[in-house]
């Protein structure tokens, strides 16, 4: 145990580096997604995350939106807890079987005008689920008309932000 203990003393942990602060960067996409939303929509755009059968990679980058580094509130962006009141849907993991009548249902669920947003690789073509017994061929994009890929696995918070820039500037 001590030996642990004097290591662990000794040696830095092994975590990965902070993500470089690039501010000026950061406010200009804050302002692109802000002044985006508003123009498409006249308020803040809403998010419901839905995971279609995922190892949950993709939810942690999704999830690391709201921390205090990413802040997703300042983009003028937030989640939901309804599909009813969303305007995007965050789709992750492979179509399941099991899953694919609850999204079908989500979707439908969903007002006009709505966007399904494919994130990561599960969700665009199976990712490492593809051909698995389990999941329906083809990613979500089986069950929902899917208008962005967000390929990655996971995608990381910045890219899931610039994604979401992307799909707000090629609806208007």
């Amino acid at each position: 145990m001590r030996k642990h203990i004097f290591q662990g003393m000794i040696h830095s942990p092994l975590t990965e580096a902070a993500p470089t602060t690039d501010d000026a960067a950061m406010a200009e996409l804050a302002v692109a997604v802000e002044r985006s939303a508003r123009r498409r929509l006249g308020r803040s755009l809403s998010i419901r995350a839905v995971d279609a059968g995922s190892c949950n990679g993709c939810e942690l980058e999704i999830h690391a939106l709201n921390n205090a580094f990413y802040d997703l509130e300042r983009f003028g962006l937030r989640f939901v807890a309804s599909p009813r009141h969303a305007d995007v849907l965050l789709v992750t993991g492979p179509l399941t079987h099991n899953m694919r009548e609850a999204l079908e249902r989500t979707w439908r669920a969903t007002p006009d005008p709505k966007w399904v947003v494919a994130v990561g690789d599960c969700a665009v073509d199976g990712g490492l689920f593809a051909g698995s017994p389990a999941c329906v061929a083809g990613g979500v994009g089986a069950a929902v008309p899917v208008d962005l890929h967000i390929r990655g696995c996971p995608p990381r918070p910045i890219e899931l932000l610039k994604g979401l820039l992307a799909l707000l500037q090629q609806q208007t």
